[in-house]
């Protein structure tokens, strides 16, 4: 799906800048950030879901350790 990105004149200097030290274009840089944002963001969510989940299990064992 196609989409307009609008950036301040300084994120697109720095973003032509880094694209120009990687020999790649804007865009490439764009999409490899979006992704790798969603993807450590993906994997953040997904331990404080498991963590949310499963700490009150061992809470009590976790209690004594910390005495």
């Amino acid at each position: 799906m196609p989409m307009t990105l609008r950036l301040s004149d300084d994120e697109a200097d720095a973003l032509r800048r880094r694209a120009e030290h990687e020999s790649r274009s804007m865009q490439e840089v764009a999409r490899e950030a979006v992704r790798e944002y969603i993807e450590n963001h993906s994997r953040t969510d997904l331990l404080d879901q498991v963590l949310d989940e499963e700490l009150p299990r061992y809470a009590e064992a976790l209690e004594r350790l910390g005495q």
